[in-house]
């Protein structure tokens, strides 16, 4: 049986600025998703809420994502 690929929608390069791998993982998942909650985030990457939340910190102090309502999405 041939497995099928569905092609994945374009994300964009990731800044320099994220080093830390939950950083890249969790700016990955926001670019992926659209957006994204502490609480959704936490458990599709298997995160606790207050790493999820440090990271969120960190990007946004840096000025990749905000906070928009609920959810986190990547700065414009």
């Amino acid at each position: 049986m041939i497995e099928q690929t569905h092609p994945s929608p374009e994300i964009s390069q990731l800044p320099t600025e994220v080093e830390s791998p939950q950083g890249k993982l969790v700016y990955l998942y926001i670019d992926a998703t659209g957006g994204a909650t502490a609480d959704e985030m936490g458990q599709i990457l298997s995160m606790k809420k207050i790493g999820i939340l440090s990271v969120l910190n960190s990007l946004s102090s840096a000025g990749l994502v905000e906070k928009r309502d609920d959810r986190y999405v990547l700065a414009n």
